[in-house]
């Protein structure tokens, strides 16, 4: 009688399937090139590499509002990634395209929305409004769960920072000029956090309407 149960030897899925390296290391490469295969064709598909018209680099001031909005986790509620669906291009605009976000390192695109996506509030909402909302969402939104930001209008934004923070983004390649980063200190001086994050706030979605 023949044993059926009889493997043959050399390369099979039981050899795959009891060797812990065999198996990691066969993820890794399968992982490793589908990643390629997905992503490398990015880097030369123009509309993800080039800007739409209208969109223009972070001004200092902006800049500024973006790492403060980054460090206080903001992108943990809100996305900004507006998707092509009726639903969310009549709530909230446009849908998102990724020229919109070269100049973005790293970019808020995600799924997570415990507050309302924002990548078209630019211009929705005056300044003095957004300064009320930091200080006390409840004030214009009764239901909001938003944690008040009442810090950031006695912040005081670090001239010194910016200079460097460009020229590194510079390196990726958001074309600022010399004159913008040497500029750059003067235009944060005496600006609080909550000036920048209203700024930043205010220059969201403003390419495509």
């Amino acid at each position: 009688m023949s044993d059926h149960n009889q493997t043959t030897a050399g390369f099979s899925h039981e050899k795959v399937e009891t060797s812990n390296f065999l198996m990691i290391l066969l993820i890794l490469l399968v992982v490793a090139v589908g990643g390629l295969v997905e992503i490398v064709p990015l880097f030369f598909q123009k509309s993800t590499t080039e800007p739409v018209t209208g969109v223009q680099p972070y001004t200092a001031l902006q800049l500024a509002g973006r790492d403060v909005y980054l460090r206080e986790g903001c992108y943990n509620c809100h996305s900004q990634m507006i998707r092509p669906f009726r639903a969310e291009t009549l709530r909230y605009g446009h849908y998102s395209v990724a020229g919109e976000f070269v100049y973005d390192h790293p970019f808020q695109w995600g799924s997570k929305r415990t507050g309302p996506d924002l990548a078209r509030v630019g211009g929705k909402y005056s300044d003095e409004w957004h300064r009320i909302h930091l200080n006390n969402p409840r004030d214009v939104v009764p239901e909001s769960n938003m944690p008040a930001y009442v810090w950031l209008e006695k912040s005081q934004l670090d001239p010194a920072a910016l200079a460097p923070r460009m020229k590194a983004l510079r390196t990726v390649g958001v074309p600022y000029t010399d004159a913008q980063i040497a500029g750059a200190a003067d235009e944060v001086k005496g600006k609080t956090e909550m000036d920048a994050v209203v700024a930043y706030l205010q220059s969201l979605g403003l390419a495509l309407k």
